[in-house]
């Protein structure tokens, strides 16, 4: 029987969890995003009331026991609107951040692996996208297609993946010379097992680490786009959207979109650390 050199995944070293947990960064990252997907997925029993329920004799209330933060200019409750944000901003995230992975995990292993004039034209297309201004372009993108959540994850999706796609190809190009890869080679193993088994599966921890910091730019990006009128549109309970919507109040009502930004602000650090934590034990 033919001894088949094969290597599976490269372990994540040993003292990986050790030396994750012992970074104050991670570790503050880890409960942070621990509790943002906790109330993700529990909004609908954590929030006090109907986050689009619109109740003007209420409104721009203080805080009480029924609205935890006060209510905004419908008498809305800011807690339910933040709470149910949290969900939709996520869920607007992990959306985003999975077509790109989609789209670019094919391309950079392809380009990556195979070389020549296939790796050449990937690249020059990949070069193409990357010359315009990502966000410009994304805006030009979501204006045609036209203002909803679904165009503007279209956008982003289509337009933010080549950046990822060159940096895939660039951690191919590194495990495709290691021992372990020249020995399946030398086996004659597939170049499909080769890839799949070998390179892709090697290649896994640095993608999540990327993947973990575009998160918190990827839902920063959103509430971007919401707050300008080209993502989610009111009444959704979005931060972008709570944002835009509390801009006249900014000076009698300033809590109005402090709470919202503080929620992006916290989300995004969490997610920021987190990745900055894995990279660390990682590279140690």
């Amino acid at each position: 029987m033919k001894k088949e050199f094969c290597c599976s995944m490269q372990r994540m070293p040993p003292r990986f969890l050790k030396k994750l947990l012992h970074d104050k960064r991670a570790i503050v990252g880890i409960c942070l995003v621990a509790m943002i997907c906790t109330i993700a997925l529990l909004a609908p029993f954590i929030a006090p009331t109907d986050p689009v329920e619109i109740h003007m004799k209420n409104k721009l209330q203080s805080p009480s026991k029924t609205n935890w933060l006060g209510t905004d200019n419908l008498g809305r409750c800011i807690a339910s609107r933040i709470i149910w944000g949290t969900r939709s901003s996520l869920l607007y995230a992990v959306i985003v951040l999975g077509m790109m992975l989609l789209i670019s995990i094919p391309l950079g292993l392809l380009a990556g692996y195979a070389g020549g004039i296939i790796d050449t034209a990937i690249m020059r297309f990949t070069d193409i996208c990357m010359a315009f201004p990502s966000s410009i372009l994304a805006l030009a993108v979501t204006g045609i297609l036209g203002a909803s959540v679904k165009n503007l994850i279209i956008a982003m999706a289509c337009v933010w993946w080549s950046g990822y796609a060159r940096l895939i190809r660039g951690i191919v190009l590194q495990i495709k010379e290691q021992d372990f890869v020249l020995a399946a080679q030398a086996a004659g193993c597939s170049k499909r097992r080769i890839v799949f088994h070998h390179v892709l599966r090697n290649a896994l921890s640095p993608i999540i680490v990327l993947a973990t910091l575009e998160v918190g730019t990827i839902i920063l990006a959103i509430a971007g786009f919401s707050f300008i009128g080209l993502g989610a549109q009111p009444p959704a309970p979005e931060w972008g959207v709570m944002l835009s919507d509390s801009r006249q109040y900014i000076q009698t009502q300033p809590q109005l979109m402090i709470y919202p930004g503080a929620a992006i602000m916290v989300t995004v650090m969490a997610f920021n650390l987190l990745g900055e934590g894995l990279k660390d034990a990682l590279e140690r």
